[in-house]
């Protein structure tokens, strides 16, 4: 299938945005042969600044191959953001839909339309302690098996240098340099006879992972941790370490006002035996 023509809009962002990328960091970009010249595919990335976005859109632009990102829906209405968003052709994502399947059919028509679409299958920055990728949501893997297309896993590093994550500084000198590598896809063919039940999604969404780590691996130098950081684990640990401080601090309140208590009954009873003599 033929590849979409980058447009207006898409040389239009270029030529505002690519000036204070270059100036404001270097490039380390490898993997770009492992992008599709043709068809429709998905690029699943690690995520970890505000401005990674931007930097591997950059990435993706120079490839030729544009990348159609998932946003939220508010973010296409009026206005030049949302004249913007839809002329670059991104894709509204309407998160009050029930259906997961339905609130990617957008993202399912792009691929089979020829289109690149970006995922960011963590959902959100990483809040692993060592910015490695955390577990993943099951979106690209959604889009990927009912499509059959080609995912590749990119990752990429020193975005979050400049603006490490969840902080409103930019760390401009020294000057860092901004590594991405894109791997071969990843096989999920595995996957395709499968009913998409949960626990397939599950296991394609941590093939996917893998693959995203293990580039990442690659251009950091260093082993990531024996198991991905799980948002979801740490918020149920986190009431579980709570709920256990709450009930220590319970017991001990308890504790103290049997002491009291028993100190008060002592007391009134050495008065009354007072009074008795």
């Amino acid at each position: 299938m033929p590849r979409r023509r980058i447009g207006f809009w898409y040389r239009f962002a270029a030529v505002l945005c690519k000036p204070p990328l270059v100036v404001l960091i270097k490039r380390d970009w490898r993997g770009i042969e492992n992008i599709p010249a043709d068809g429709g595919f998905i690029t699943a990335v690690n995520h970890n600044s505000h401005v990674d976005p931007f930097m591997y859109g950059h990435y993706q632009y120079n490839t030729g191959r544009v990348p159609r990102f998932l946003a939220k829906s508010s973010l296409f209405g009026k206005g030049f953001v949302g004249a913007a968003m839809r002329g670059t052709g991104q894709i509204p994502v309407y998160r009050e839909t029930t259906d997961a399947l339905s609130a990617f059919r957008a993202a399912i028509d792009a691929v089979e339309r020829g289109e690149c679409v970006a995922f960011y299958p963590e959902g959100t920055i990483t809040r692993d302690p060592g910015q490695w990728p955390m577990t993943g949501k099951t979106g690209a893997a959604r889009v990927a098996l009912q499509t059959k297309c080609p995912v590749i896993p990119v990752a990429q590093w020193g975005a979050n240098e400049l603006l490490p994550p969840y902080a409103k500084k930019l760390h401009v000198l020294p000057r860092k340099t901004h590594h991405v590598l894109a791997g071969p896809p990843v096989d999920l063919s595995r996957f395709y006879d499968k009913e998409m039940s949960p626990g397939v999604l599950k296991e394609a969404t941590e093939a996917i992972m893998a693959a995203i780590t293990a580039q990442l691996e690659t251009i950091r130098g260093e082993k990531s941790p024996h198991a991905p950081y799980d948002p979801r684990r740490e918020r149920i640990e986190q009431r579980r370490r709570t709920a256990a401080v709450e009930r220590v601090a319970r017991e001990s309140a308890a504790q103290e006002q049997d002491a009291h208590d028993n100190a008060q009954a002592q007391h009134k009873a050495q008065q009354e035996e007072g009074q008795g003599t």
